[in-house]
């Protein structure tokens, strides 16, 4: 299947803060093939968020010794910027994660990670809730409206559920269902487009 085959009515949503991206299936590099990408700034300066479901082989409970004995906290790469940095979003708002930011439809981004350790020292899970990130994803201004009118990317609402409570591996295709029958066709394409 070849990539002008995938050509499709582009839907009408526009980019913005606390929007996701779906990245067309063909897209091979690495940091972003198969991503959703949730939104957490976009301007006229441009646009930042994390990659939600691309988890790697470190634990946010390797970087800090008071969390060596709780309950695994998956690590995701959040893109290739400033990936020596720890990262987070969070449903938990402003009365438990002061200094919180608000991206929308109940998700916030950063906060006091003191608060954070806070919360996972009193025995709360991270599952459903936290999301932890090394580095993240960012576009100069227009950058990402090219990529966008180039194919790349596909905006979509978000949802909690998909962020917190979708299990990674199968992020992407649920992403494309909510869009209807007319992404069909992105969701059985291989991930190599000479394979046919």
């Amino acid at each position: 299947m070849k990539k002008e085959h995938l050509k499709i009515k582009h839907n009408k949503i526009t980019p913005s803060t606390g929007k996701i991206l779906i990245s067309e299936p063909f897209l091979s590099e690495a940091w972003f093939q198969r991503s959703i990408i949730l939104l957490t700034d976009h301007g006229e300066q441009g646009s930042m968020g994390f990659v939600i479901n691309k988890p790697i082989d470190l634990k946010v409970n390797d970087f800090f010794d008071e969390l060596r004995y709780i309950e695994d906290i998956t690590l995701y790469c959040g893109g290739p910027m400033e990936t020596n940095r720890l990262f987070y979003l969070h449903c938990l708002g402003n009365e438990i994660i002061p200094d919180s930011i608000y991206i929308g439809n109940g998700i916030y981004f950063d906060g006091s990670f003191e608060a954070v350790k806070r919360y996972l020292l009193d025995g709360n899970s991270a599952k459903g809730v936290l999301k932890f990130f090394l580095g993240y994803s960012g576009w100069e201004k227009e950058q990402l409206k090219k990529e966008i009118e180039n194919d790349t990317w596909l905006v979509s609402s978000a949802r909690k559920s998909l962020i917190f409570n979708t299990e990674s591996s199968k992020m992407w295709d649920k992403a494309l269902k909510r869009l209807g029958p007319d992404y069909f066709v992105w969701s059985i394409c291989p991930l190599d487009p000479t394979y046919n």
